[in-house]
């Protein structure tokens, strides 16, 4: 049999909600206990994205994967004829396994089992982690609290202040259409999302 130690992700399963606390908790403990060199990584997959709320955009970061969080960890390689098994430090696992919120490794039994490198890459891709800050894309994922039928306020133009039904929403131009009253017949009038807020 052959052994190496190899870095590798893992998954682990929390109770949702709890990811960021799980990983506040994970960090305190490793550090505390000196396993620094054995737990490298700690990740809780998000993505940024823009929406736009009562007019206004705001950058939200979204979890990728509610209820579970990443976690690289230095695990002995085990090749033999068998195939191949990845066995992780057992004070590591305990240490993870017993903190609150973390119901498990994802794995089989109560092994775990590491994330294909092709996995994580790709999940690394769409967060941008390992990126620099500028590298960094926030996906425009455009969220608008109105539908087409709905009653909004317009903002910003000639016709600030004026309401009217949206009859139309252009999402690739982020542009809404509104009928307006105007010399007592209606009017379409085009307006950006961030130039609307709905009327509730």
């Amino acid at each position: 049999m052959i052994k190496t130690e190899v870095k590798k992700w893992f998954m682990i399963h929390t109770y949702s909600g709890y990811e960021k606390k799980v990983k506040t908790d994970l960090e305190q403990k490793i550090d505390t206990l000196g396993m620094n060199e054995i737990v490298t990584g700690i990740l809780v997959p998000e993505e940024e994205s823009v929406e736009i709320r009562r007019g206004k955009e705001k950058v939200v970061a979204r979890k990728l994967f509610p209820g579970y969080v990443m976690i690289e960890m230095v695990a002995t390689k085990e090749e033999s004829e068998d195939g191949i098994n990845f066995r992780v430090d057992s004070d590591a696992w305990y240490v993870v396994r017993n903190t609150n919120g973390v119901t498990g490794f994802v794995g089989v039994g109560s092994d775990p089992i590491p994330m294909e490198d092709e996995e994580v890459e790709n999940i690394f891709d769409v967060i941008g982690y390992g990126k620099e800050e500028e590298e960094k894309e926030i996906k425009e994922i455009i969220k608008i609290n109105f539908e087409i039928g709905d009653y909004v306020e317009l903002l910003e133009g000639g016709f600030e202040g004026q309401g009217g039904k949206v009859t139309e929403i252009d999402m690739e131009h982020q542009r809404v259409k509104v009928m307006v009253e105007m010399f007592g017949r209606m009017t379409p009038v085009e307006a950006e999302f961030n130039g609307v807020k709905k009327v509730d």
